[in-house]
């Protein structure tokens, strides 16, 4: 999946002429958290975030306080070092700079101008989109060697026991490096007899831990 798909493209900008109660407004009108500042030309030269008024704003022991400093532009707050990502990089990596960076939104340009943008709101939906937890449906985790082939053995199983499987994760065990984890999403809301079949076959299934069932 690449941004293009999840980026949101109807993007609310501020000005550098605009002040910060003008983006407090515009944030609270629009529910949003992060604006981008632009140029006439969509150029990103900064960007505001709800945190970034928080900082600015008087105690609330002093909010009679100062009140001017609202009158101030954008500018005096805005962050100027903007992480961006292009429409057709890969979702998965766009994550990962949302992870290191700790931050909540991230703009897309193309030849250097403001198209849109995603939000870490927009990495979470996709996410239980694409591990399929947002349908009925059961999660079956299996222990594995950490050798090649594992992953279309287990998918045999459940080929011939005619359980479709929604999402797979592989993740290293955190208990064995010789091991991996496989964590399946099926449809199917009583996984008893596919456990079994897999348990059978002498994987270690780790979840569910279900009564009756040697685990």
């Amino acid at each position: 999946m690449i941004v293009e798909e999840i980026m949101s493209t109807n993007i609310t900008t501020l000005k550098v002429t605009q002040t910060i109660q003008e983006a407090i407004e515009v944030m609270s009108k629009n529910r949003i958290r992060h604006i981008p500042v632009v140029d006439d030309d969509m150029h990103i030269l900064g960007i505001v975030t709800d945190r970034d008024i928080r900082d600015a704003s008087p105690s609330i022991f002093h909010s009679d306080e100062h009140k001017e400093d609202f009158l101030k532009p954008v500018t005096e707050i805005m962050k100027v070092d903007v992480i961006t990502a292009h429409r057709l990089d890969f979702v998965a990596e766009v994550s990962s700079i949302f992870y290191e960076y700790n931050i909540g939104c991230l703009p897309i340009t193309e030849d250097e101008k403001l198209i849109g943008m995603i939000t870490e709101t927009d990495i979470l939906h996709t996410l239980v989109e694409l591990m399929g937890a947002h349908q009925p449906s059961s999660q079956i985790d299996v222990q594995v060697e950490n050798i090649t082939g594992k992953l279309a053995d287990i998918a045999a199983i459940f080929k011939n026991r005619k359980v479709n499987i929604t999402s797979v994760l592989v993740h290293p065990s955190k208990e064995n490096s010789n091991f991996k984890i496989l964590t399946f999403r099926v449809q199917t809301m009583d996984p008893r007899g596919i456990i079994e079949a897999i348990e059978k076959e002498g994987y270690k299934v780790l979840w569910p831990n279900l009564p009756g069932i040697d685990l």
